[in-house]
């Protein structure tokens, strides 16, 4: 009797083991198919009809979007939003430094997808993002924004602090004035990231008044695994509008950054960089303030200007800019009891100078008359100068510049 009664019990839990099994793989299968409609509805929304896509040699697939198709437009503040095709004014003294640069022989860094086509009159290029984007995201709501908190003002803040919120700086800043805007000429590398939530970037920073609510414009050159599936280098620009990472966004990942400009796709790889003791590969970045339509302006190289953030999304930096940096940035990925191996700039430290270490040179801010200038009262900054270290200095031929960078955990950094 008993015999039957353990038989009848094992029957009954296998039973309720296949029901539960059930359960389980049809609930996984609802889940995914959400998941999956979730995706095709994100991916409908971020890629815009193309007119013409080109097939970039490293892997990338550019779409020539209509202008006015942009993904800027989905933003609710710019649903009537008139585009304005090319800025107002030019920072002063810009146009005698093109006359300069053009009599010179210089190393620039184009962009790979130009060797299969370019886009028409009337498009833009966009990076198309695809499935695996979404799927590294931590979420598919937060893919191409930056959930983690910048710092972008060191007097204000305990270096401890910005290492334990998962930040290492190594930069040069000006603060308590008011910028219209900063550019520098940056040497561009392929610094080694260690896990793929981390990034190196190489940038410059102009953040609004510390007072109200944080709002910032970012432009350089990363690398960033989890964002784009591989670690190359690429040109990126970024933009936070308050605390709460609601309006935020990397490149044209999500509305905001409106494009003019047909040559230049965001987020696409850079390429040739520099190497070790060899040829150097720079870029220039030129950020300023329209004294007449208030919109902050990009300026990629001596090209045409690349577009704009409009003045609507930026309140706190609707009159100027209370602080600018230029340098390095190293995201902290994991928790554990060494220092992350993902390296800043070169990989090298300032040290060892040019051809090795990566520079800024010819750094400059727009003063309130619209004129390019030399910062007055430059302060370097680290977070902790045996991992990421930044020496600053000037001459006639480079301007105020500084070297930074380093190889992260090393015998002095562990």
């Amino acid at each position: 009797m008993a015999m039957k009664v353990h038989a009848s019990m094992r029957h009954g839990l296998v039973a309720l083991l296949l029901v539960m099994i059930c359960l389980y793989y049809a609930e996984a299968k609802v889940q995914t198919t959400a998941q999956q409609l979730e995706i095709r509805q994100h991916l409908k929304r971020l890629n815009k009809l193309a007119i013409k896509s080109i097939k970039s040699p490293d892997g990338d697939i550019i779409d020539c979007v209509h202008m006015s198709h942009q993904p800027a437009f989905d933003h609710p503040l710019l649903k009537n939003h008139t585009i304005q095709m090319r800025p107002s004014f030019h920072p002063l003294g810009l146009h005698d430094e093109k006359k300069v640069a053009s009599k010179k022989k210089t190393s620039s860094i184009p962009q790979l997808w130009h060797q299969n086509g370019r886009c028409l009159e009337d498009t833009i290029p966009i990076r198309r993002t695809k499935k695996d984007d979404l799927l590294r995201a931590s979420s598919i709501a937060t893919y191409g924004k930056q959930m983690h908190k910048t710092i972008p003002n060191p007097t204000s803040a305990d270096p401890n602090q910005i290492i334990i919120n998962s930040r290492e700086y190594a930069v040069v800043y000006v603060e308590g004035d008011k910028y219209y805007g900063a550019k520098a000429t940056i040497n561009v590398w392929n610094p080694k990231v260690q896990i793929p939530k981390e990034f190196s970037t190489s940038q410059l920073w102009i953040a609004g008044d510390p007072a109200g609510q944080l709002n910032t414009i970012e432009a350089g050159w990363h690398v960033y695994p989890i964002l784009y599936g591989d670690n190359k280098t690429r040109l990126f620009t970024y933009w936070h509008s308050d605390s709460n990472d609601i309006n935020s966004c990397w490149n044209l990942n999500c509305p905001g950054f409106i494009q003019v400009n047909k040559e230049i796709a965001l987020g696409a790889v850079l390429e040739p960089i520099s190497s070790y003791d060899g040829p150097q590969y720079q870029m220039t970045i030129l950020v300023w303030k329209d004294p007449k339509s208030g919109n902050w302006w990009l300026q990629y190289g001596n090209r045409s200007p690349l577009g704009y953030w409009p003045s609507s999304l930026l309140p706190n930096l609707a009159s100027s800019a209370y602080l600018v940096e230029w340098g390095g940035a190293v995201l902290i990925g994991h928790q554990n009891s060494e220092h992350t191996s993902t390296e800043m700039g070169s990989g090298h430290f300032p040290e060892e100078d040019y051809r090795k270490a990566s520079y800024f040179k010819k750094i400059q801010i727009v003063d309130s008359s619209n004129r390019l200038q030399d910062p007055q009262g430059i302060v370097p900054f680290t977070t902790r100068s045996s991992c990421y270290n930044v020496h600053n200095d000037n001459n006639d031929d480079w301007g105020h510049y500084f070297y930074y960078g380093g190889p992260g955990r090393n015998p002095n950094c562990p």
